[in-house]
């Protein structure tokens, strides 16, 4: 079976079941075992001096491990089973609006428990967030990792196969982990924290279509090209503009990090800023409406390709 055909499935599968706990509380989930191997790595050979050369060569053999590794898999003759499982695994998208909106439901009840949810998916100090900064912070996560954990994912499996798709969460793993400006990881974290700008460059840039084509509002262009830009990431900051320009609400802006009040520019500016948790479920509807798009048109590539199978 073709890859666009996998892909369809897989996407289906990962909506309907999501990330079942009774599996991972059982067996590791791939991307911890990918975690347990840079921590080892960071463990090992973050020490002593040229710690961004051996950075980079950590990155490149664990890219290069991954990459033959998807080659093994792929190779596995059983009909694409074992392949269309693992991309499903590694997709995020049941998981991500589920995330999201338990962060609504709990901002419904008092923000103590919305604070205590945003925490499980944000990195910014949450203790001190009032109702628009908890829903802030839900929406601006789920318009940086549908990039992060569907899309950008989807995207290297169509272009690379199975072995693109494990590289590609090698990459987005390792720049979670020590890809930050901190003095441990700034030498040693270099090379991932690049090469994940590198591989979500296009994703990040088609995530943003794929939310503002979702809306029937053509201003909702104007504001990614006029704010994406603002955003310190060089990419995260394209679907976060899309999707504060669809809400029609002010993203990002000031947060505190460890005790440290960071004054970034708000993406959206003219937006709404008294966000609650409505905004956090219309944040899920746009995660949908850009993953139906997605699905759409990998089944039309694959059709055209003559790639999908056809029943009568």
């Amino acid at each position: 079976m073709s890859v666009p055909a996998l892909l369809v499935i897989a996407m289906l599968l990962d909506a309907a079941l999501g990330e079942p706990k009774w599996l991972w509380d059982r067996v590791p989930h791939p991307a911890v075992l990918m975690g347990r191997l840079i921590g080892r790595c960071d463990a090992r050979f973050n020490t002593g001096q040229a710690r961004k050369l051996k950075g980079i060569a950590v990155i490149a053999v664990l890219v290069a491990g991954a990459l033959a590794l998807g080659h093994i898999l792929s190779s596995v003759p059983d009909g694409g089973i074992l392949e269309v499982v693992l991309v499903a695994v590694l997709l995020a998208q049941r998981s991500l609006a589920d995330h999201v909106r338990d962060v609504g439901d709990a901002l419904r009840l008092s923000i103590g428990d919305g604070r205590k949810m945003v925490a499980r998916i944000v990195g910014r100090d949450v203790s001190a967030l009032d109702n628009a900064g908890v829903a802030r912070g839900a929406i601006e996560s789920a318009a940086e990792n549908l990039s992060d954990g569907v899309i950008a994912p989807a995207f290297w499996y169509l272009l690379l196969g199975l072995p693109g798709i494990l590289a590609y969460k090698l990459i987005n793993t390792a720049d979670s982990m020590i890809g930050y400006l901190t003095p441990r990881h700034e030498a040693f974290g270099w090379a991932a924290a690049r090469l994940d700008d590198v591989v979500n460059w296009i994703p990040a840039r088609l995530t943003a279509l794929l939310i503002a084509a979702g809306h029937a509002n053509p201003g909702v262009w104007r504001t990614v090209k006029r704010d994406a830009n603002k955003h310190r990431s060089p990419n995260a900051g394209w679907p976060e503009a899309a999707m504060a320009g669809v809400l029609d609400v002010a993203l990002s802006g000031p947060r505190s990090y460890e005790g440290v009040l960071r004054e970034e520019p708000f993406v959206n500016e003219a937006g709404r800023h008294d966000l609650g948790s409505d905004d956090v479920e219309r944040a899920v509807s746009a995660l949908w409406r850009a993953w139906a798009l997605a699905l759409v048109l990998v089944a039309a590539l694959g059709l055209a390709l003559g790639a999908l199978p056809v029943f009568s």
